[in-house]
Order: structure tokens, then sequence, then C-alpha cells
């Protein structure tokens, strides 16, 4: 084998390896981790003041402010502005245009499947009602998650604020310690806030628009501490002391109402989630013994009635279990 062959492979070899190298790095600087988190840091600087009107509206770009026909139509939809900040409040991925278009969409879909599949008029509408709520839910969900992320971390990123206080950090500084060190949700609102004061916002209206961005009660406590401590004076390591003292206690008071409560929620499920996997079990067992359900109207207005009856328990159940603290 020549040598002249040999330094042919080592530097296709050597190009192949440089062009995949080359290849990950351009794909790593555009949808990597560290670009998808400076993209979201970015896009949540532009929206974080969703909900509330901005003295610098020039700059607070919202993603529904689009060029799309589709977009600009949303955009005379009552409460749209109301229903994106709530999207932007569960973290998700996608847009206000993109949930109202899949919430438009399904319900076409049980329509489409229910030409080919017989099934009562009655009980295909209230599938596709359903369908066009999953989208909602699951965003609903998704933002509920993340509220209950931020408050338990809330105590934490407060113990953090005091004592960067008392080492002789500025309120400003110590923001930005916490948004750096906490994961998030914590880090990423605190972060924008952090943003929002070094964009020339002042301290009062940035904690105020964390306020309005994460609608937490244990979080509005604290912003409203530290309001009236730069105005009134005091001693503002121990204020936050106390609300994470606060906070930790009305967690575990909310535990031990949590651990009172299973049982009843339990129940709940189980009561609601036995009809439907009798019917299942029943139906694949023997096929045609529930067939009379849909195919006789006494059987479909039984169905109907089931079904709302179902709905109402499981409502009622739900508010009788889900306690406050």
């Amino acid at each position: 084998m020549s040598t002249t062959f040999i330094l042919a492979i080592l530097l296709l070899f050597v190009a192949v390896v440089l062009a995949s190298q080359g290849a990950w790095e351009w794909w790593n600087s555009r949808h990597g981790a560290v670009a998808r988190r400076l993209e979201s840091r970015l896009q949540a600087v532009a929206t974080g003041g969703a909900g509330r009107k901005e003295a610098m509206s020039i700059l607070k770009a919202r993603k529904l402010d689009g060029s799309t026909v589709f977009e600009r139509a949303l955009l005379l939809l009552p409460g749209i502005r109301t229903f994106e900040a709530w999207v932007q409040q569960s973290g998700v991925s996608w847009t206000t245009a993109r949930i109202v278009a899949l919430c438009a969409l399904m319900p076409v879909l049980v329509a489409v499947a229910g030409m080919f599949v017989y099934v009562p008029l009655a009980m295909l509408a209230a599938l596709a009602v359903v369908t066009a709520l999953l989208p909602v839910m699951y965003v609903r969900y998704r933002r509920a998650k993340r509220m209950m992320r931020f408050q338990k971390q809330l105590p934490d990123a407060c113990d953090m604020l005091a004592r960067a206080l008392r080492s002789g950090h500025a309120l400003a500084g110590a923001i930005d310690m916490v948004g750096t060190e906490f994961a998030n949700p914590m880090g990423a609102e605190f972060r924008i806030t952090f943003d929002e004061i070094n964009y020339g916002a002042s301290l009062n209206d940035a904690l105020l628009g964390l306020a309005q961005r994460v609608p937490a009660g244990d979080l509005r406590y604290f912003v409203i501490a530290v309001l009236i401590q730069r105005e009134t004076g005091g001693n503002l390591a121990e204020l936050l002391d106390g609300i994470a003292t606060l906070v930790r206690e009305r967690f575990k008071l909310f535990d031990k109402v949590r651990v009172l409560s299973a049982e009843g929620v339990l129940s709940a499920r189980v009561l609601s989630l036995m009809p439907v996997f009798t019917a299942g079990a029943i139906a694949f067992v023997n096929p045609g013994f529930l067939e009379v359900l849909w195919k006789d109207p006494g059987g479909v207005m039984m169905l109907q009635a089931s079904a709302v009856m179902m709905v109402i328990g499981a409502i009622w159940v739900r508010r009788i279990v889900r306690i406050h603290v």
C-alpha cells in the first residue's frame, strides 16, 4: 500500500471529523441547550410585561404581535391578552395561536372520525367538546404545576436574599444571585426581574411585574413586604426570614391536610373511573351486551343522563375534598 494512498485516507478521515465537528458546532449554536436558554430568556424579557400597561411598550413585543393573518385576527378576540399571559405562566413552548388552532382542530378530527364509526350525536358532540378543551387542560395542568414548584422554591429564595443582604449586597444584586443560582421557574423569573432593572425600570416596577407574571399568593406577600419596607425602612433581612418561615409553615399545614384528605381523593377517583372501566370490561367480554345503550332511544337517554350525573358528581366530590390552606 503506497504512502500516497495512506496519506489520502488520513486526510479524508481528518476532513470528515472536522466537517462533523463543524456541523455539530453550527447546530449546537442555534439549537443547543445554551441557545434555547438564551432564546427563552430573551423571549421572556420581551414578553415579561404581559397583562400590564408598559411604559416602554416599544420594547415590549408580545407573541401575538406577529405578522400572520391568524395572529392579527386573534387580537380581536376579547380576553386574548389575559389568555396569552396565562399560557406564558405555564412555561410551555406553545404559542397562543398554536393552542387556539389545536382547540379548533380537535373537534374537526372527532367529527371526521364520527363519519366512519357510528356514535350517537350527543356523545359525539360531548367528545368534540372534551377534545377541544384538552390543549387548555394541559396548559392549565402545566401552569398549576409550575406555580406550585415556584412557591416551594420561594422560602429558599428568601433565605438566599436575606443572606446576600447581610453580607452587604444590594437588593438588585441579591435578586441577580437568586436568578443565577436557582433552577426554573424561580431562576428564570428572577433573571427577568434583574434584566428589567438593568434595562432602566425601577425596582418597584420590576417587583410588581414579577408579581403579575407569577400570580402566587406567597410571592405577592414577598413583593408587598419589600415595597413597604422600602417606603418605611427596617431590617429587610429579618423580614425575608419571617416570610420564609411563614411559607414553610403553610406548606407543612398543607401537607397535613393533603394526607388527611387522601382517602377522600382516592375514593373520588375510584368512583369516577369505576363505571368507565366496568363498561369497558363488559364490552370486551361480551361486545353485543351494551349495544342497546346506543341503538335504543331509551338507552341513549340513559347514557346522556348518566354522563351528566357523573360530571356533576365528580365536580361535587372534588369541591368536597379540595381544601384551601
